[in-house]
């Protein structure tokens, strides 16, 4: 699911794209139904590259599409699934720049200690980190969300990938301020790849995706002449991020 600067009252219909671009920047599109009495920003850890900055992370609005996960759906007939400005503050360091994509404000937080430079609103402290020691060599992909109930529409974003081998979910947990070995997931998992075990392991789409979704719609995200494999997870599941092999083989 995702990371939350505060606690919210409910999250499900995870749904997430993914895959590696040509040129090692991993392709991460991201919706889910929300509701919190509270404004709140949703954190994603990030495997980036060891060379990066705040303009690592290119943000792509798709407020105009926001149809895109019912539609991809479309390619899998034999599955059923329902879909229904983060405020910068310098503290030891310039304010990070805030990008409006579409309904959200965005940053990009380079490192842990990069969260001193946003809002306290919507900061994960490094305490929680600490419980997830892995992450703490990641990048963050930080989007302000209004309070309310509503199916979020879809958050876009590339970055340079530490590892091209590897396309890497962003899944693990954060929703109570903290960290737990095992969370709730409602989860649609969607990728383009070659490899072996994913067309093994999971559900191929019944052809390729221009016959489903609007490909320029995508600004490149989705590649046209490929299928896609999807998974679910629901139910309790170890609190991690899914990781799933990029090459082909």
């Amino acid at each position: 699911m995702c990371c939350f600067s505060q606690s919210v009252q409910h999250v499900s219909n995870t749904s997430i794209f993914c895959r590696m671009g040509a040129h090692g920047n991993q392709v991460v599109i991201y919706s889910m139904l929300l509701e919190s009495a509270n404004e709140v920003a949703m954190v994603l850890p990030v495997p980036v590259s060891d060379q990066r900055d705040e303009d690592s992370v290119q943000f792509v609005d798709f407020s105009n599409y926001k149809s895109f996960f019912p539609m991809l759906d479309r390619a899998f007939p034999d599955l059923s699934l329902t879909f229904g400005g983060i405020e910068s503050r310098k503290a030891g360091g310039r304010p990070l720049q805030v990008q409006q994509v579409g309904s959200y404000a965005a940053s990009f937080v380079p490192t842990v200690d990069d969260f001193d430079r946003l809002d306290p609103r919507f900061r994960i402290s490094r305490e929680i980190w600490q419980g997830l020691s892995a992450y703490l060599d990641h990048g963050f992909v930080v989007f302000q969300l209004r309070a309310g109930k509503a199916q979020v529409h879809p958050m876009a974003f590339a970055y340079p990938a530490r590892d091209t081998s590897r396309i890497v979910f962003p899944t693990v947990h954060i929703h109570d301020g903290e960290v737990h070995e095992t969370a709730k997931f409602d989860h649609a998992l969607y990728c383009q790849t070659d490899h072996s075990s994913v067309r093994m392991n999971w559900e191929e789409s019944i052809g390729p995706m221009h016959r489903y979704i609007n490909v320029p719609a995508t600004k490149g995200l989705v590649r046209a002449d490929e299928h896609v494999y999807k998974k679910q997870i629901v139910g309790e599941a170890v609190n991690e991020d899914v990781v799933v092999s990029a090459e082909r083989a």
